[in-house]
């Protein structure tokens, strides 16, 4: 078989969009993350998210996420087709800022969850999650 140079060219190009891939999946997030602090910068503080390191079914994860003093949390999957998996909103009558639920992960990675606080600034925390079997997009 003989490649030509349009061949190497197209397999160039293709490899190139293949190693960008990741880039636009973490971008997905990063965006989202953005939106939901309107551009300010989320830092670090009393918020706690738990899932399993390791998830041997990636159609039922369970996770939760307590962040007390929080108004509003957001939990994003970077890796998912759709990152944004859940936006959870706290009123005066809420017990505490605290919430559990199973998600979708198409595959190994990032679980993010981003806390508004009552005073208006934002913290975040991930964790990373393997997953074995299943997952949303097969």
């Amino acid at each position: 078989m003989k490649i030509t140079r349009r061949d190497a060219v197209a397999m160039g190009l293709g490899a190139t969009m293949v190693a960008m891939l990741p880039l636009r999946v973490s971008a997905a997030g990063e965006e989202a993350v953005m939106a939901f602090t309107g551009g300010a910068e989320a830092g670090e503080g009393d918020i706690t998210l738990t899932a399993p390191e390791i998830a041997e079914n990636g159609n039922t994860v369970p996770i939760s996420v307590a962040a007390p003093g929080a108004v509003e949390i957001m939990v994003l999957a970077t890796g998912n087709p759709s990152p944004e998996v859940a936006n959870f909103k706290f009123g005066t009558a809420s017990g505490g800022a605290e919430v559990s639920t199973r998600m979708r992960l198409a595959g190994t990675q990032d679980v993010i969850a981003v806390a508004k606080m009552a005073d208006g600034s934002f913290i975040k925390t991930a964790r990373n999650v393997k997953v074995t079997i299943g997952g949303c997009g097969g």
